[in-house]
């Protein structure tokens, strides 16, 4: 690239993947290396590859010169020196044990940082390795005070180093010297990370890059000389720019006739009077009669002869000031994009408004995602019907124990929510941050009756127009979620077809796991007047915020804790009437609720359910805002920003304690840690745990006492206030270190925001600031520190080979003349690698929901709902090959809109166990199944498999996907169908009348076989490229339809039942 940002030629590595290195050896020869056993040489005056030369696997990722050597950095954490004319090793240092970060060469000094391992993975390693290249031994390693993840040396007066994290900390000393923490300095980034980082040739300057595309420029003077013998950048096209005098506009007398506009005598726009720019609405005329009388409906389109009663484009209107019909309307844009700028959204921030999928005429596949979600953590779609908990399963996702012992559960019951809740985490493992979506989960949870009883499964009307109050919804479905969860995981039957399963040493006999977490248990005492007192225990998974009485009445602004409002809460005392056994009758009596064991997880319902509760939180936040102001006096800031003398600070201990700024403590009354202690006489003390007890006590002196215990905050629920749509829902959490090292490999913790698709890493104060106008809370999880080291958090499968095996068909009228598959043997087993030939078929069960805009163009607001209806699976290697074995069809209890015949071969009935003569399953037995084969590593092959597993709801690693849609595909052009490639390359004509899924995955096989064929085990990808050529222009002649000769029929399943009878 030239100086003035022009490309000057693009070099196209054919072999190369995953290149991470550049290295400038001279003015005109480039070495590029990556992750692979080569590195080039490349000549930048002709553009030609030189020189090739190999390195030892896994490659290089980071090269530094030297006047005497080459020197190669590898992810196994050594350091190769290397001759600068033959490229050969000529010495070798072993670094770290982890992995390499970042070295750097001076004079005859290298330093080196890196990550170490731990038990538990990879650690960054605090010192960094010094070694002498004159020796060529290590010297004594440098201690540092931050997370090192690049270093330079920066030679002026000494040869200092510059260390830097990815947090942003900086760091100076000597390699040879001691790290004073004096010498810490830090850089705001825009974004969470710090993603690289360069100094100068100079050594005047120092650029950061961040993980929001920022790059921070930090020098010692006003004007550096950022290369040795710097000149001015020459841009590609000067600026020219007509001078403008500046214009102040806080000056009040400021002429405006210095901004210069042409003289006119007419009347100005800006004169026009008000009564007349008032918007009024235009008012569709009707239909004509005659077009209505002679519409013909294709779907939800209808077609009609022009009766040319009208001029061409031009429509007759009248304005009807007086018209009330139109007094409240309000036009809506049809963009999505601007529905978000809609007035009444101004205050609420742009990431927590309600998202949506946009979808075209290819569905999601042109949906960006990653515009929301630049995380490797995997958000939940929100169009199917009752996704209103999507919030809420992303926090039970994000607690460790109850992510690893759900995922260890597995019953014989057809819809469980625990096992469905297992296969959604388990999706959710495997993203990379992709989003996926909870049908199946939602489809057991609409047929539980306590959920319909409790009002929790709404209509698609009602969901739309938000009528139900998703404050007060959520929270009860928080506490139906984890009663039934307790109740499903209390079931210790364990069949024979899951074995294993119940094998868990988390479960007791009189409880559940869910129990353990989140169960309280307490005594409930019940005084009569007459003296008489009743004691009787009982547990609770969770609590509800009880609020002073005529707390709104005091408008003076009393303060209370968050503390003691959670105190009275979990110790409630009330009056009441009771059953008195002493007096025989109902008396007034006073019940108290003391606590006999505290929960790991504590689970707080917030019940602001009206303006009463709301003024509470408004109040309390408002004293204490003032509270904090008058505590920091003069020293808070307006915003974020540190000079360098508060960085000097953290050295000491009363510079660990930043101040914090102005907008950090608006709106905030909840504590991000409380301390709970059992008293001796059954009382409970709650207190709030701030930085100052932190600082004061330490992490390991909380605990020390008996009964004594710190919750920390782990998520907040909360509801978005939309007066249009009703609102929606989102969540904070505090994503912990586990999570990220399975997912990006760093070990830290970070508040994210979830709102649906969007993922979105947010300042943690950000979580506890509520403005009750837009933002209310609703739930509060803390979790007890250190939680997970009480917990064996090791997942093991529940899902055993044995749900392969043949089983009994729900269909009562069925016959084994009628069987279309034979099951696996236990000699068949798949193993890794094997070929399964896979195909579905699908029924809808709500139809799409679109509209036309005024351009003609349609718009769909909402996909079609599809359900599995048939899912087939064959051999795809062995004597056996072709023959399937699975060929489940799906009971569904849900009313079928579509059976879709015509492309699925389904037929009313089918589906229905007591008139089917199909092999009828449950469609969490054949899930299980397929996630069997998923887990032991098979390779499906199939024809649109992306649709098949969106609808089954599985999430299959790419490689473990040969789909022929993309394998006969070239870029830019359309998708060809099965029926036309199998006329094409094998000679077949298929889907005659009907769709029948074991032939369309016995041809999906055969084809994966001619694509092997023809391109040579994907060896020569120039001769396929050219029968993919001749594919397309035969397509286009015949307008991609086969030819359907007299006479001609399928062979549909002859080839199928014949080797079923043979064996």
């Amino acid at each position: 690239m030239a100086r003035g940002g022009l490309i000057i030629f693009d070099y196209l590595l054919d072999e190369n993947e995953d290149m991470h290195s550049l290295l400038l050896t001279d003015s005109s020869t480039l070495l590029v290396g990556g992750l692979q056993n080569h590195i080039l040489e490349i000549d930048l005056n002709t553009v030609q590859e030189t020189q090739k030369y190999a390195v030892e696997t896994p490659g290089v990722t980071i090269m530094r010169q030297s006047n005497r050597f080459f020197f190669c950095g590898h992810t196994s954490g050594k350091i190769s020196l290397r001759d600068l004319r033959t490229f050969k090793v000529e010495h070798e240092f072993d670094a770290f044990s982890g992995s390499l970060s970042d070295f750097d060469v001076h004079g005859n000094l290298l330093a080196a940082c890196g990550f170490s391992s731990r038990l538990t993975g990879l650690a960054c390693d605090r010192f960094l390795k010094v070694y002498d290249l004159r020796m060529m031994r290590a010297i004594t390693p440098l201690q540092v005070h931050v997370d090192p993840a690049f270093l330079r040396f920066i030679p002026t007066y000494t040869s200092r180093l510059a260390i830097i994290s990815q947090s942003g900390q900086c760091q100076f000393c000597e390699p040879t010297g001691l790290a004073n923490p004096a010498d810490i300095f830090h850089v705001n980034p825009v974004g969470p990370l710090l993603m690289t980082f360069d100094v100068s040739a100079s050594k005047q300057a120092l650029a950061f890059g961040d993980s929001e595309g920022c790059v921070h420029l930090w020098t010692d003077s006003p004007e550096p000389s950022f290369n040795p013998y710097s000149r001015e950048t020459e841009f590609a096209l000067p600026c020219l720019v007509d001078s403008l005098p500046p214009l102040d506009w806080s000056q009040d007398l400021l002429p405006l006739f210095l901004i210069p506009v042409p003289l006119t005598t007419d009347t100005l726009l800006s004169d026009w009077p008000a009564a007349n720019s008032a918007p009024a609405p235009r008012r569709a005329p009707p239909v004509d009669a005659e077009i209505l009388r002679t519409m013909k409906k294709v779907g939800f389109i209808g077609y009609a002869p022009n009766p040319r009663t009208r001029l061409r484009n031009q429509i007759p209107y009248r304005l009807k000031e007086s018209d009330s019909e139109f007094d409240s309307f309000s036009q809506v844009t049809e963009s999505p994009i601007g529905r978000e700028e809609e007035p009444y959204l101004h205050m609420v921030s742009k990431k927590y408004r309600k998202v949506t999928i946009k979808y075209s005429k290819l569905g999601l596949e042109d949906f960006d995602f990653k515009h929301y979600n630049k995380t490797l953590f995997a958000g939940l779609e929100p169009h199917i019907p009752n996704a209103y908990c999507n919030c809420m399963i992303q926090v039970l996702y994000f607690l460790e124990p109850v992510r690893c012992l759900i995922q260890n559960h597995l019953c014989q019951k057809e819809f469980c929510l625990a096992c469905e809740l297992g296969f959604l985490f388990h999706m959710l493992d495997l993203s990379r941050g992709d989003p996926c979506q909870g049908s199946n989960f939602l489809r057991a949870f609409r047929t539980i009756p306590e959920a319909s009883a409790l009002g929790l499964i709404l209509a698609d009307s009602d969901e739309a127009s938000g009528k139900g109050n998703l404050a007060r919804l959520i929270q009860r479905w928080n506490r139906f979620i984890l009663t039934q969860l307790h109740q499903d995981m209390q079931e210790l039957e364990v069949p024979q077809a899951y074995r294993g399963a119940g094998g868990s040493s988390f479960c007791s006999s009189g409880d559940s796991v869910i129990g353990q977490l989140f169960s309280c248990e307490m005594e409930n005492c019940s005084l009569c007047r007459c003296g008489s007192e009743t004691v009787r225990a009982s547990s609770t998974l969770l609590f509800t915020l009880s609020y002073p009485e005529g707390s709104n009445s005091d408008k003076t602004g009393k303060n209370c804790d968050f503390a003691q409002v959670l105190k009275r809460s979990i110790c409630l005392e009330q009056n009441t009437q009771a059953w008195c056994d002493n007096c025989e009758k109902y008396q007034p009596t006073i019940q108290t609720r003391n606590i006999r064991h505290l929960p790991d997880i504590l689970v707080i319902n917030c019940e602001v359910n009206s303006l009463k509760e709301a003024d509470f939180w408004r109040m309390q936040a408002e004293v204490a805002f003032k509270m904090a102001m008058k505590k920091h006096g003069g020293e808070i800031s307006k915003n974020k920003e540190f000079t360098l003398a508060n960085w000097k600070e953290l050295g000491s201990p009363e510079g660990m304690l930043m101040c914090p700024s102005i907008e950090e403590l608006k709106n905030v009354w909840l504590p991000f840690s409380i301390r709970m202690k059992m008293t001796k006489n059954k009382g409970l003390d709650v207190c709030n745990w701030t930085d100052v007890d932190e600082m004061q006590w330490g992490p390991a002196r909380a605990e020390e006492e008996h009964g004594v215990y710190v919750y920390d905050l782990m998520a907040t629920v909360v509801h978005i206030l939309d007066s249009r749509t009703g609102g929606s829902l989102v969540a904070h959490i505090k994503v912990g270190e586990t999570y990220h090292q399975r997912k990006e490999g760093v070990t830290h913790q970070q508040w994210y925001l979830f709102n649906d698709f969007l993922i979105e890493p947010i300042d943690k104060h950000e979580a506890v600031q509520f403005d009750m106008n837009w933002k209310v809370p609703a739930i509060l999880y803390y979790i007890k520190r250190n939680l997970n080291s009480k917990y064996n958090l090791n997942i093991k499968n529940p899902i055993e080979a044995s749900v392969l095996l043949a089983e009994a068909s729900l269909a009562r009228k069925q016959r084994k003349t009628h069987t279309t598959f034979i099951p696996l043997m236990l000699n068949e087993m798949p193993q890794v690698g094997d070929l399964v030939g896979l195909d579905a078929e699908f029924v809808t069960l709500n139809e799409e929901e679109a509209e036309l805009r005024s351009d003609g163009t349609k718009s769909t607001i909402k996909p079609s709902q599809m359900s599995v209806a048939r899912i087939t699976c064959v051999r795809g290697q062995g004597p056996n090959e072709g023959i399937p074995f699975i060929d489940d069809y799906i009971s569904t209890q849900e009313q079928v809109v579509d059976y879709l015949t015509q492309y699925s071969g389904i037929k009313p009935g089918d589906l229905d166990a007591k008139i089917s003569s199909k092999h009828l399953t449950t469609l969490k037995s054949t899930y299980l199944k397929l996630r069997f084969l998923i887990d032991i590593g098979v390779k499906f092959v199939g024809h649109g498999l992306q649709k098949d597993f969106r609808v089954i709801n599985l999430m299959v690693p790419k490689d473990q996907v040969l789909d022929t849609v993309y394998l006969f595909h070239m870029p830019r052009k359309r998708m060809i169908s099965l029926r036309f490639l199998a006329w094409y390359f094998l000679d077949l004509k298929i889907q005659g009348e009907t769709h029948d899924s074991i032939e369309d995955a016995r041809t999906a096989l055969q084809l994966y076989r001619k694509y092997l064929e023809l391109s040579k085990n994907g060896t020569e990808p120039e001769s396929f490229h050219k029968v993919l050529k001749g594919l397309y222009e035969k397509g286009r002649k015949m307008d991609w339809k086969v030819p359907e000769p007299e006479g001609q029929t399928s062979p549909k399943n002859a080839a199928v039942f014949s080797s079923v009878l043979a064996l």
